[in-house]
């Protein structure tokens, strides 16, 4: 897959030489230069993009994302000041990584919980339509439900998962063609609530529908939620093989966006906290990306 993407990057740069200032362009050479995990040279171009719209909070939300999988919170929590429960998905989710990361579990529950708050105004708002609102809403409950369920408030955490279970059960009986986009966080509802097999088999379902042979892009982050649901219900030899294969794959995902997983982020992120006594696990996250 890398050889895949590397190859991309000639006529990226031969096409940016031509029209230097193109959005679009510049969006996609640096999402490409993120997910080979050439930070530095996606970093320039997102400045550059920061030339041409300058404090865009999306743009900004990339360099903090990029500099999270590098492990440099401090750097990324400059560009993450201004995020509140009103930003778009995409920087809310970055600013909830952050505070994951730094393990700010209360100011964590309290901006999930003002963004919740606030979900069944989307559809006017952010002209969502009532579907993303649906999914944004599940995936941001099952944050919820696992910080809860990691300070322990496992009562809490169990309610907010079957909230979002529902939800997400629902949307399949009535559009089953969306299955992709809401996968993830029913499993993740599935693993919180104590229902391993249910967790286990629909990981591996949509690993078998969208199988990164398929989709090179997409289809590893399916790997990545096996991997997160493994170590929540207990499989951590397994869940150190899946990771293990994605540190090598150029993919965009769900959890870490353009990056991937980094040896910084299985660092930094309690997800895998199950997982760190393990000298397997410890050896991935000291090692470095070529």
């Amino acid at each position: 897959a890398e050889g895949h993407w590397d190859q991309s990057i000639p006529y990226f740069e031969q096409a940016l030489a031509l029209d230097p200032r193109n959005v679009e362009l510049l969006n996609a050479t640096a999402m490409t230069y993120a997910m080979l995990k050439q930070f530095p040279a996606a970093l320039k171009l997102f400045d550059r993009l920061l030339d041409i719209k300058p404090n865009d909070p999306d743009l900004m939300a990339y360099k903090a994302r990029i500099y999270q999988a590098e492990g440099y919170l401090q750097e990324a929590a400059r560009f993450l000041s201004g995020i509140s429960e009103t930003s778009s998905w995409f920087a809310f989710s970055t600013k909830t990584s952050q505070l994951q990361y730094e393990r700010n579990y209360g100011e964590l529950i309290r901006l999930l919980k003002a963004r919740l708050a606030q979900s069944h105004l989307d559809v006017q708002q952010l002209a969502q339509s009532h579907l993303d609102v649906q999914l944004d809403k599940a995936c941001f409950q099952m944050q919820l439900a696992i910080t809860q369920h990691r300070v322990g408030d496992t009562a809490g955490a169990k309610v907010i998962a079957e909230q979002a279970r529902n939800t997400l059960e629902q949307l399949y009986r009535d559009q089953p063609d969306n299955f992709r986009f809401g996968a993830i966080p029913l499993c993740e509802a599935y693993a919180v609530m104590g229902e391993k097999e249910s967790a286990l088999e629909l990981a591996q379902r949509a690993i078998s529908l969208y199988p990164r042979a398929k989709d090179p892009m997409d289809g590893p982050t399916y790997e990545e939620n096996l991997g997160i649901i493994q170590t929540i219900v207990g499989e951590n030899s397994r869940a150190i093989s899946t990771v293990t294969q994605l540190l090598q794959t150029p993919y965009e995902s769900l959890q870490y966006k353009a990056t991937g997983v980094t040896p910084a982020l299985l660092r930094l992120d309690p997800i895998w906290d199950p997982l760190r006594a393990d000298p397997a696990f410890q050896k991935l996250c000291e090692e470095k990306q070529p």
